[in-house]
């Protein structure tokens, strides 16, 4: 048996909605910090490598601490870690607020709080991903991850940079202060969730689970054996790796390039990043039409073709509504992608690996963000804004011939077909 609660429409809906309002607080926060975060050390140095070194500490967790914490998620109630995270967060902004109100402020104290917000957001992130298929109905997986999906796109990268633009005109200290707020918020949202967030013993003994200390290695390799000897699940998690490197050095190189190059202000920065949340609002309401008449394949590829626009044209045309507009693109496709790649994964993966196998492909593709940000960091000293850009357009490419070649739509049924005849044995 899978981790369930019991299913019924009062619960359900409960659920759904703690989740998308969870999903909405603390991504309204996370966009927030993204906009304030950078900025605050646009203002402590000159140097485009620095201020990407805030988005390496940012998403560093991601690649260093990812495994440890899939283990922690799948031995551990699932709610409690990601409201426990959310205060940690909560504690990390007012810290910063602080700092900024003492004038204390410094490069490495930055660095230090992105780091701390990075590891809280790994362990929310993972169990909140871990806990859906328990919160809600199998049959309802897909639109629930779309509306989650939609949220996560609209409140980080669209409503998140726009409000956190206009608060950081006013003041950090009033953009850090909402932050913090809205952090508070998402921990109260998941008290509302109904049901069992924690695989049972007697699921892990009768899957072979080993609950000893000593066999924390064996877990992680375990999630990570799921992944690679899945050829569906692998070939998607390394495509995406590439397509994470782009996005995270096009976030860690926006700043510099938005005030340097477009000569934008804060408010106006955080308008142009917004452009990615529009354009994921569109594929979170598309998503099911553009399924139906494409596939899922095509939906997924989506994704490939906006990242690859959205790192061409701020190399070729620096103009601020061209470079919104190609980040309208991308958060289109990274949409399509993470609804369908979501989905496909709850469907097809056990629920006492869904932590550990999480972490494993989040490691080989969320792990990819610090090295895309200290990649362009490193570019953009060498070669300049335009010239790191142009090298990122590159590596989006070139995932397209493997993915076209590997995934295809009947793999994708096959895989639908065989996980919904596994739920109907162990249902």
């Amino acid at each position: 048996m899978t981790v369930q609660q019991e299913r019924v429409s009062g619960p359900v809906r409960r659920n759904e909605t703690a989740l998308v309002g969870f999903t909405v607080a603390t991504n309204l926060a996370d966009g927030v910090a993204k906009i304030v975060l950078p900025l605050l050390a646009v203002g402590l140095t000159d140097s485009p490598g620095l201020v990407a070194g805030v988005g390496l500490a940012l998403t560093l967790p991601w690649l260093l601490a990812s495994l440890h914490v899939g283990v922690f998620v799948d031995r551990n109630d699932r709610r409690r870690l990601a409201a426990a995270a959310n205060l940690i967060r909560l504690v990390v902004a007012l810290g910063v607020l602080a700092a900024v109100a003492g004038d204390a402020l410094s490069l490495p104290l930055l660095y230090l709080a992105a780091a701390s917000i990075g590891l809280a957001e790994v362990v929310a992130d993972s169990a909140v991903g871990a806990l859906v298929p328990a919160a809600v109905p199998r049959e309802r997986l897909g639109r629930v991850n779309a509306w989650i999906a939609g949220a996560e796109t609209v409140a980080n990268e669209f409503a998140g940079p726009a409000i956190g633009g206009l608060l950081v005109g006013f003041g950090a200290a009033l953009a850090l202060g909402s932050s913090a707020a809205a952090f508070a918020l998402g921990a109260v949202l998941l008290a509302l969730l109904a049901g069992r967030f924690r695989v049972s013993a007697a699921e892990e003994r009768d899957s072979g689970g080993d609950r000893r200390p000593g066999s924390v290695r064996a877990e992680m390799v375990a999630g990570l054996v799921f992944l690679w000897r899945h050829r569906l699940l692998r070939t998607m998690s390394l495509t995406i790796s590439a397509l994470v490197a782009c996005w995270s050095a096009w976030l860690a190189l926006l700043p510099s390039y938005a005030v340097r190059l477009l000569d934008l202000d804060p408010a106006g920065y955080g308008l142009l990043l917004s452009s990615i949340g529009l354009g994921g609002l569109l594929g979170a309401v598309l998503v099911t039409t553009v399924n139906r008449l494409l596939g899922v394949r095509w939906a997924l590829f989506v994704d490939l073709v906006g990242t690859f626009v959205m790192m061409i044209v701020p190399a070729v045309f620096p103009e601020a509504w061209a470079v919104g507009a190609a980040a309208f693109i991308g958060g289109m496709g990274g949409t399509l992608w993470t609804v369908n790649s979501r989905t496909l994964a709850q469907m097809i993966v056990p629920d006492r690996l869904l932590g550990r196998y999480g972490s494993a492909a989040r490691l080989l593709s969320w792990g990819m963000l610090p090295i895309g940000a200290g990649l362009a960091g490193l570019l953009a000293e060498i070669v300049g804004l335009t010239g790191a850009f142009a090298i990122f357009a590159v590596v989006a490419a070139l995932p397209v011939v493997p993915f076209l070649m590997t995934v295809t739509q009947s793999d994708i049924e096959i895989a639908q077909r065989r996980s919904e005849l596994d739920h109907v044995i162990l249902g």
